[in-house]
């Protein structure tokens, strides 16, 4: 795959794609569109068990390109077309099938907040920091996915100010982790990553998929779906190895079936 906005590195079933839009990583419709494209591929190939992603230079994303806003207004269905792209790069990330490392390496603001929050698992450098600065431009957006995160009242101050939240702050709140020296921060996430990468495939697709959709189940109903998917990964090929590996005191091969 070669994109414009994203580079793409596959190796050892981790897949680290970095966002590549230089100065800042600002989400332009090209960005948002390879985003999603780039994240379904993902879910589909065979050889890549889990995502680190991560920006380019020092900053992991500033965001939505405010150059292509004043435009939208001018043309019928243009801001139509706008928001659904926004919302789909946003849901590739939540549905892919794979688990999500976000690797925060800088300023994480607004869309760019959206993607981490997205994500599966944190990891922040300490240079890093996350907002939601629409309110500073007259705008307002995000709070759905903050007041998911945060607290009601740290939330809504986010939202209200455009409020900056370091990474040492988000350790401190249990969001990320760790926070780490620029220079520590990939081999770290890339640690967790190879960890994940060394389960059966078939197992870690439907502990996502648990994941996610026990989120917005009531417990009784996510405790009987989460029995199920246990109930038939017990008759897969991967389990029963895993089985005969912990026996035999040995690592298991697994095959994804």
């Amino acid at each position: 795959m070669t994109f414009n906005t994203l580079l793409l590195e596959v190796k050892d079933r981790i897949a680290v794609l970095t966002l590549n839009r230089p100065p800042v990583n600002a989400q332009n419709a090209e960005l948002r569109s390879e985003l999603t494209q780039v994240f379904d591929e993902l879910s589909d190939r065979d050889d890549v068990s889990v995502i680190v992603l991560t920006g380019s230079g020092k900053t992991f994303s500033a965001g939505a390109d405010i150059r292509e806003r004043p435009n939208l207004g001018a043309t019928p269905g243009a801001y139509g077309r706008h928001n659904r792209l926004v919302r789909e790069s946003y849901y590739a990330v939540v549905e892919c099938a794979k688990p999500v490392i976000a690797a925060i390496n800088g300023p994480a603001m607004g869309a760019g907040f959206g993607l981490v929050m997205a994500s599966d698992i944190w990891v922040a450098s300490e240079d890093a920091f996350v907002s939601m600065p629409e309110i500073n431009v007259g705008l307002a957006g995000g709070v759905t996915f903050l007041q998911e995160v945060f607290g009601r009242s740290r939330a809504r101050r986010m939202f209200y100010t455009g409020m900056k939240v370091t990474g040492q702050e988000l350790y401190r709140l249990g969001l990320v982790e760790a926070c780490l020296p620029a220079d520590q921060l990939m081999p770290y996430a890339m640690e967790i990553a190879a960890e994940i990468a060394s389960k059966s495939p078939i197992a870690l697709r439907l502990a996502k998929e648990a994941a996610r959709m026990t989120q917005v189940m009531p417990s009784r109903d996510a405790y009987r779906y989460e029995q199920g998917n246990t109930v038939a990964l017990s008759k897969t090929e991967d389990a029963k190895e895993a089985q005969r590996a912990f026996l035999e005191k040995r690592a298991p091969v697994y095959t994804g079936r």
